[in-house]
């Protein structure tokens, strides 16, 4: 019993990081997709990526280290996207960084979710 509870955490976890880095995936394409902005409702997004983010942060805390690489990578997304919204001249510096940030992000969400449906799997 101690066992599944174990995994099972290790589930949540893996499963609201993964939600995370695709919510945040999803905030730099709606930097460079100005329809995409326009079709989501920009309030619920900004509150769904702010609370699942909250989520993953919190179960984290017992790993301070892990905590807060993904809070200053979060942190840094959320930089990046203000500053590509503001547009001008940092416009375009932004939106390079935003483009590597976004293969690293694409990476990490690749795995956690093949790392999550191996958890499924158990």
């Amino acid at each position: 019993m101690i066992v599944h509870s174990y995994v099972h955490s290790h589930l949540d976890i893996t499963e609201t990081l993964a939600r995370l880095y695709l919510l945040l995936t999803q905030s730099m394409d709606r930097c460079v997709s100005e329809r995409r902005w326009k079709n989501d409702p920009e309030d619920k997004f900004e509150a769904h990526l702010a609370s699942t983010r909250a989520a993953a942060l919190d179960m984290l805390a017992g790993n301070r280290v892990v905590k807060e690489k993904v809070e200053q990578e979060c942190n840094q997304i959320g930089s990046l996207v203000k500053a590509c919204l503001m547009g001008g001249a940092s416009r375009q510096v932004a939106l390079e960084e935003l483009q590597a940030e976004r293969a690293a992000v694409k990476h990490k969400t690749m795995a956690l979710t093949d790392l999550l449906a191996v958890f499924r799997k158990a």
